[in-house]
């Protein structure tokens, strides 16, 4: 079968499409034709040496996807050739078909297509910890929400919608603002600099923000200290682009609660990852939440779709389409 697989750390020109052994399920394990994988900042952060260095290579690359399952290993009994399934956080994505443990699977419903199902995965359940979990977003709430027209910008965008709350965008550039808007986003500010934190005050009344989603790295970092209220919320994301270095508790401002979020605090458990996907496939079946695949390539072409995706030009979900 075919694969996207890294022999060395580097751009988008050590990504090779090339033949590998055909995987064999094992216990508790199921094997999946890919019918779409998701890309994700984190795949290139891979390839770019800033995680996965104890896997030896070569390595197959992605996480994230949909497709159906072929067969299954011993002691799998809630799943059988032919059905439906998606799946986030299981590594050998990127290829035409992927073993992965039995309990990392979740049905998809009829209503939902592949592509869609493999976009809202990885960035979906995202979302949903931000504004579920780690920061519960009430009615009339004003939240930050840095690249609001990003795959997770746009859905954080509309779960905040959902739950009641008012959102304030930042793009890194005016041709995205119409699909921050077109999301939900009440108001959507365009900056590059980092010089946003004046005008999103004065959007919230002149009292800064209750939340700040923040996953756009250390240049953006003080302008979203700036940005929130008393006693407000930051909640900051994104290992690939870094961090804001070390930082003094005593000098954080407004008594404001900072922390680190990540979405496996919130599917800890297989059955929090069936419930909390069945809970994004809902919304998207009453037509709450709307998946924009910004970009669609082959698999032999993941080496442009990591390009296009660290360009920054890209808006919503890219997918590779084996």
């Amino acid at each position: 079968m075919k694969a996207v697989v890294m022999n060395r750390w580097g751009g988008p020109d050590v990504i090779e499409f090339v033949e590998v052994f055909e995987p064999v399920p094992g216990p508790g394990q199921a094997l999946v034709e890919v019918a779409a994988a998701g890309v994700n900042f984190m795949d290139t952060g891979v390839r770019r040496g800033l995680a996965w260095n104890d896997v030896p290579d070569p390595k197959i690359l992605g996480v994230e996807g949909a497709g159906r399952v072929i067969a299954v290993g011993d002691g799998v009994g809630d799943l059988w050739p032919g059905r439906r399934v998606a799946w986030v956080y299981s590594p050998g994505s990127y290829a035409e078909r992927a073993v992965i443990r039995a309990d990392a699977l979740v049905p998809i419903p009829d209503a939902i297509d592949d592509r869609t199902a493999a976009a809202v995965m990885m960035q979906g359940l995202t979302a949903s910890h931000f504004a579920t979990d780690f920061y519960p977003v009430r009615p009339g709430d004003i939240a930050l929400v840095h690249a609001a027209a990003g795959g997770v910008g746009l859905l954080l965008t509309q779960i905040i919608k959902l739950r009641g709350g008012h959102v304030i965008g930042r793009v890194s550039s005016a041709d995205k603002l119409a699909i921050a808007k077109e999301m939900g986003a009440d108001h959507v500010i365009v900056d590059t600099e980092g010089q946003f934190a004046d005008e999103v005050i004065r959007l919230s009344g002149g009292e800064g923000v209750h939340v700040v989603y923040d996953g756009s790295g250390p240049k953006t970092f003080q302008g979203s200290l700036d940005a929130l209220r008393l006693s407000g919320t930051f909640c900051w994301y994104g290992p690939v682009l870094g961090g804001p270095g070390p930082i003094d508790i005593m000098k954080l401002p407004k008594s404001i609660k900072i922390g680190y979020a990540t979405f496996f605090d919130h599917i800890h458990t297989p059955g929090l990852l069936r419930s909390r996907s069945a809970r994004l496939f809902d919304w998207i079946v009453e037509g709450k939440l709307k998946i924009r695949i910004g970009g669609e390539y082959r698999l032999a072409d993941a080496r442009n779709a990591h390009a296009d995706m660290e360009s920054r030009t890209t808006t919503g979900k890219l997918l590779l389409i084996p």
